[in-house]
């Protein structure tokens, strides 16, 4: 007898249309997309390549133990709790990804010249969202409220691409959500099957 169901057994493929999207933050919770919203009409941005590695969700909790005398546990207080989403940019050429990295106002374009201003702005909050396909099983994380925390260093080399490992923290939004994640089935033409939306 089988102990489970192969088909449940999922890889973290990105779509072909785009693994990881990006759009200005969507402040209404009732706006932000769904499962099947076509997220290049809403608004949302590719931002291309993704290393190897691709994209690294963590979940974490910071708890303390309350004991009693004797030593028993007799309750868990919760402290902390943080969701962060770490992945590697390769597109360093890519408008979109240069602005995630460096802010909005400090990226120009102009007369087939790019540039970058380096300061200690806060950079943005923004809406992101995460699409995994595996056969006829797609996976979209939304994370409503989005900000780069942390960078990694850049090497200039003649061996090796530009490349920037970054840190997304995701903050709770309105209905107190640090994200949403849709399961569903497609078509052989990559629709959303209506019976699971």
């Amino acid at each position: 007898m089988a102990l489970g169901d192969n088909k449940n057994v999922l890889v973290g493929i990105p779509d072909v249309s785009g693994g990881l999207w990006v759009s200005d933050l969507v402040s209404e919770t009732s706006a932000l997309p769904t499962a099947s919203t076509e997220l290049a009409t809403a608004g949302f941005t590719a931002v291309g390549f993704i290393s190897e590695d691709g994209i690294t969700e963590a979940n974490e909790r910071d708890t303390d133990k309350v004991k009693a005398w004797g030593g028993d546990t007799v309750r868990i207080l919760q402290n902390e709790h943080t969701i962060t989403y770490s992945f590697t940019f390769l597109e360093m050429g890519n408008p979109a990804v240069l602005k995630l990295l460096f802010g909005e106002d400090n990226i120009e374009t102009a007369g087939g010249v790019t540039t970058i201003k380096k300061n200690a702005k806060v950079l943005e909050h923004k809406t992101f969202v995460i699409e995994v396909l595996d056969g006829d099983k797609k996976i979209r994380l939304v994370v409503p409220d989005g900000q780069i925390t942390e960078t990694g260093e850049r090497q200039f080399s003649h061996n090796a691409v530009l490349q920037v490992e970054v840190t997304i923290e995701a903050f709770s939004d309105a209905d107190g959500n640090k994200g949403y994640e849709y399961h569903t089935e497609v078509t052989s033409g990559g629709d959303t099957d209506p019976e699971n939306p």
